[in-house]
């Protein structure tokens, strides 16, 4: 039997139509054994930034570790900066330049177009965090201004990015703390519900799908996101809601896509803690016919080590019979 090309496997999962095994997708290393992969936009061809970390929204990315980092300047903290301001171009030359060559190197894979951070998190980037939080309850005119900029700018790319032979479009907007989500529900649901849904019907109408990553405690806007057309959560914390949780509220109405959770197990778990996990994952959110994709990053930059990345890896892979060797450089051939 021919084995089912990878981009067919993730399409299973997460329409619930019996994938043949576990699809799996990585983040930042070992890209060749991932079933999905990422593509971008970029900056400008006519893009100059003045210093190192500047982009084109006018704040300075800065970091100090491995992580991320964080932006160190608001460019529209003052009220006076929204008169003038000019928001990038989503149609300006250069945006997708290499995103034809990417889809015709890799056609056995499920492509995604990454929109990367979104929505309300650029927009406290360009505001400040705390500001932006007033904004949302003190001054919703100036909130809803720089969402303007911020959601225009996203749609302009997925109007382009749905032209080409993409699988879907990944959104990357973190709205949880530990507790809970960062506003009232109410309040979401009033000003970035609605936003949501018009993204994801434009996508939905051209075909592809929607991936929407969110870390925190977002419980409360679970069923918002899959009412509105999330078809693949990423959540890579899932001890915050407790697996079986998930599977008995939400599984079969939305592909989870799920990490070893990365604050606790992914970190300190043992080998036997490792390749339990993985199995509960794929039995209790994968137990729908599909329902679940694995998850799988390098993160020594929160105190990942190399080990219990290997034993991340052995632990997926696995599940679908390939045995990965005890020397984490030493692996057969991907599928």
């Amino acid at each position: 039997m021919i084995p089912m090309e990878p981009k067919e496997v993730v399409y299973r999962a997460i329409e619930f139509s019996n994938p043949p095994r576990l699809p799996i997708t990585y983040c930042n290393r070992d890209f060749e054994w991932s079933d999905t992969l990422s593509a971008g936009f970029a900056s400008a061809e006519d893009f100059a930034p003045s210093e190192p970390g500047m982009t084109e929204w006018g704040f300075i990315w800065h970091t100090l570790d491995g992580t991320m980092g964080q932006p160190r300047t608001r460019p529209l903290a003052n009220d006076s900066a929204l008169i003038g301001y000019h928001p990038p171009d989503p149609h300006a030359h250069g945006r997708l330049a290499a995103l034809p060559g990417f889809i015709a190197e890799h056609p056995d894979r499920f492509l995604r177009f990454g929109l990367g951070i979104t929505g309300f998190n650029t927009a406290t980037f360009l505001r400040g965090f705390d500001q932006f939080l007033m904004d949302l309850y003190v001054s919703p005119h100036v909130a809803t201004r720089v969402l303007d900029f911020v959601f225009n700018f996203e749609n302009g790319l997925i109007e382009q990015a749905v032209t080409y032979d993409i699988d879907a479009i990944n959104f990357g907007d973190d709205w949880g703390t530990q507790r809970g989500l960062m506003i009232a529900p109410p309040l979401w649901r009033q000003i970035f519900r609605p936003r949501y849904a018009e993204q994801f019907d434009a996508i939905h109408r051209a075909g592809k799908k929607v991936w929407f990553h969110t870390c925190g405690n977002v419980h409360a806007i679970i069923g918002d996101l899959i009412d509105i057309g999330v078809d693949v959560l990423e959540l890579l914390q899932p001890d915050i809601f407790g697996v079986e949780q998930l599977a008995r509220e939400f599984g079969g109405r939305v592909c989870f896509c799920c990490s070893v959770d990365h604050q606790r197990r992914a970190v300190s778990g043992t080998h036997d803690e490792i390749s339990s996990y993985a199995h509960l994952l794929r039995d209790t959110l994968g137990a729908f016919h599909g329902g679940f994709i694995a998850y799988i990053e390098d993160y020594s930059s929160l105190g990942m080590s190399e080990q219990n990345y290997q034993w991340i890896r052995q632990a997926f892979h696995g599940l679908n019979g390939t045995k990965l060797s005890n020397n984490p450089y030493q692996f057969p051939s991907p599928i």
